[in-house]
């Protein structure tokens, strides 16, 4: 997601390496660097050139100060660091204020008006605001089928309904006017408190679609009209949503697919090009996974600060039980198999690893392209399935004999049973050197939102890997597709060559 928009900032921020000043050289450099990766991006250009413009102005008026924070919490800063906090503050703006608000009505039920074109997923997204609205704000929505040209659409609905044990209403055979006319009624009868419009789209904008859409709004007055757009269209996705907001003054925009997309340059264009708010983010085809829009969140995944605000939800959207006491054990290096079965199944649930991995801060020590297989997850747990109890938590029982049956039960091989017991237990130690080096410092990051936190994750990086980056991380390393996520070991290689010259010794001694 958006690669490359973070990597156009990357590479601007590394123009600044070694630099003691913002100068107007350096800057130019990378706002080069920049501009070309919010082009390639689909960011309207319009919209690129003021940010950047706005960028270069506040970076050259600015002095630029190597120290932040007072006392004990004095830290050393540079000039990337400024540039990178100049840029941040710039992306929200340009994104706007975060604003997820619906309008509700009083005494009657409240109407959301679903529209957009046909293929930007539209359906699905009815499906999970449907349950956003139950889980969030305690609703009781009713999903109303009007798209009656597109094939199964109206079957689609329904089977999105049965999984939220929400009712679907639709009339075989009536146009969309009278469906959502009824609808109205339908809702009253059923006591349910919010009606959701999924509306028919068009391959194109057309007299028809706009026209049809025009009478649905006069006859259901609609509290909330939410144009629903796929990420991938890029600059399309911003025009379509100012056609769509010129005719029918949306409230809001739902952007799609943005997990499935390297460019993502439609979220950031969208406030400035129709003044309307981007409202959620859907990721992924599972119903809960529909995001409120935060700026703040999207803009540090952007400069690869990660997104610990946006992680935390994501955790607290599935996880039940106590969180702190879990992760405190986990910290300490005591957890289990079983406890670790439990981890896999909750990452699972939050989303893909890769959207995961790009909410970690400390994105620079991410090695570029690492494999991020979600099947080795299910590899994992099936070689966990296969335990005994007393496998699962006491590693020390494990032999060759019990190595080969969980090998033969999961369908893998020992090698790998005897990769994770050994990772596993390298990752539960490493779990537990990190819970007494953090010193409670997780619970104190306010989504990186500083220069303070970000040199404090910063010092906090280089002194676990001795200066040298962010060490592997035992254990996970097969989850990634084999790839293990560190800094490539410097090899010494005078060292090896005498290590080879004293092997070779030693073999022709051994033939005298």
């Amino acid at each position: 997601m958006l690669d490359i928009l973070s990597d156009g900032f990357r590479v601007a921020r590394e123009k600044f390496s070694g630099k003691a000043t913002l100068s107007e050289d350096n800057l130019n450099e990378a706002i080069s660097e920049i501009r070309k990766s919010l082009l390639e991006a689909d960011v309207e250009y319009g919209v690129a050139k003021d940010f950047l413009a706005k960028v270069k102005a506040e970076a050259l008026g600015i002095s630029v100060d190597l120290k932040a924070g007072s006392g004990a919490q004095r830290v050393r800063v540079t000039p990337a660091d400024h540039f990178v906090k100049i840029c941040k503050t710039e992306l929200e703006a340009l994104m706007g204020e975060p604003d997820s608000s619906l309008r509700f009505a009083v005494n009657r039920p409240t109407t959301i008006m679903m529209v957009g074109l046909q293929g930007s997923g539209k359906t699905t997204t009815t499906g999970k605001l449907a349950n956003y609205l139950m889980t969030k704000h305690k609703r009781k929505p009713m999903l109303v089928a009007a798209d009656i040209y597109r094939p199964a659409a109206v079957e689609q609905l329904k089977v999105l309904g049965r999984k939220l044990d929400v009712p679907v209403f639709h009339i075989e055979g009536a146009t969309p006017l009278e469906i959502c006319e009824k609808a109205i009624d339908k809702a009253f009868e059923l006591g349910r408190d919010v009606i959701l419009l999924d509306t028919a789209g068009r391959l194109t904008i057309d007299s028809a679609l706009m026209t049809e859409l025009d009478d649905i709004k006069a006859v259901a007055k609609p509290d909330n009209i939410l144009f629903v757009c796929d990420a991938m269209m890029g600059q399309d996705a911003v025009t379509t949503a100012k056609a769509f907001n010129d005719r029918l003054d949306i409230s809001g925009v739902v952007m799609t697919k943005l997990d499935g997309d390297t460019r993502g340059g439609a979220a950031l264009s969208i406030r400035r090009v129709t003044g309307k708010p981007l409202k959620f983010l859907g990721m992924g085809e599972d119903l809960a996974r529909l995001e409120e829009f935060r700026p703040e969140g999207l803009a540090s995944r952007i400069l690869g600060m990660g997104d610990v605000v946006g992680l935390i939800e994501d955790f607290e959207r599935v996880h039940t039980g106590d969180k702190e006491a879990e992760m405190m054990k986990m910290l300490d290096g005591q957890f289990t198999f079983k406890d670790f079965y439990q981890q896999l199944s909750m990452i699972q649930q939050m989303g893909s690893l890769k959207d995961i991995m790009a909410k970690l801060p400390m994105q620079g020590m991410i090695p570029k392209g690492a494999s991020l297989d979600d099947r080795e997850l299910v590899k994992v747990k099936a070689m966990i399935d296969s335990m005994t109890d007393l496998e699962r938590v006491n590693p020390g029982v494990f032999n060759d004999g019990r190595v080969r049956r969980i090998a033969k039960g999961s369908g893998t091989k020992s090698g790998d049973v005897h990769d994770l017991i050994k990772r596993f237990k390298s990752m539960r130690q490493m779990m537990g050197m990190m819970g007494k080096g953090l010193g409670g410092m997780l619970g104190k990051i306010p989504g990186m939102g500083g220069l303070g936190q970000l040199n404090q994750m910063r010092k906090m990086a280089q002194s676990m890997a001795g200066g040298g980056g962010m060490p592997a991380m035992p254990g996970m390393g097969d989850m990634f597709g084999g790839e293990t996520l560190a800094a490539p070991k410097k090899i010494d290689r005078e060292k090896l060559k005498k290590m080879r010259k004293a092997s070779k010794d030693a073999r022709k001694k051994n033939r005298r």
